[in-house]
């Protein structure tokens, strides 16, 4: 099922974006060659882009990759260390839940009033549906990453990041 999981986020992410390349080529094409362009493409384009964002946030999540300040944890060691990744994890988790619960109540109350984007006439719900299956994706990864956190020895934490700093690129 993981498996399946990680490939779906990396294929959705290289099939969107070729899409989206795509569709802002044609317009750039359409504007400047034949001085009529569909104004849907830049629209789509957007909407596009606005899933890469949020499913892309789960999966930089996965690989670890979202920019997080350590100066502070790093001056720690074994059981406090591993105390401060737990905390900081549950933090972020907790954030997550929090944009996924008011993501979700913009995605029923858009449903509710109807609106609709202006030039694709596609429901903005299913736009907005993004946050909250981008904030689901988050939660996902960040369980997976606190019970590697919960896992792991950091007796010798130090000692191992030495060694991630001497080891050639």
């Amino acid at each position: 099922m993981k498996k399946y999981f990680n490939r779906f986020e990396e294929g959705f992410l290289i099939a969107t974006l070729v899409l989206m390349v795509l569709l802002i080529f044609g317009q750039v094409v359409g504007r400047y060659v034949f001085q009529s362009a569909p104004s849907w493409t830049e629209e789509f384009a957007r909407f596009i882009h606005i899933f890469q964002v949020w499913i892309g946030a789960g999966y930089a999540v996965k690989l670890r990759e979202h920019i997080k300040v350590t100066a502070f944890v790093d001056l720690f060691n074994g059981v406090t260390r591993k105390v401060m990744d737990i905390a900081s994890t549950l933090i972020w988790f907790l954030l997550i839940i929090l944009v996924a619960i008011f993501g979700t109540h913009l995605v029923i109350a858009t449903l509710q009033y109807g609106q609709v984007s202006p030039a694709t006439q596609i429901p903005m719900w299913v736009v907005y549906i993004a946050v909250p299956l981008g904030a689901l994706s988050m939660a996902i990864r960040l369980i997976q990453q606190l019970l590697e956190i919960i896992r792991k020895d950091y007796s010798n934490i130090k000692e191992e990041e030495k060694e991630k700093e001497e080891a050639p690129l």
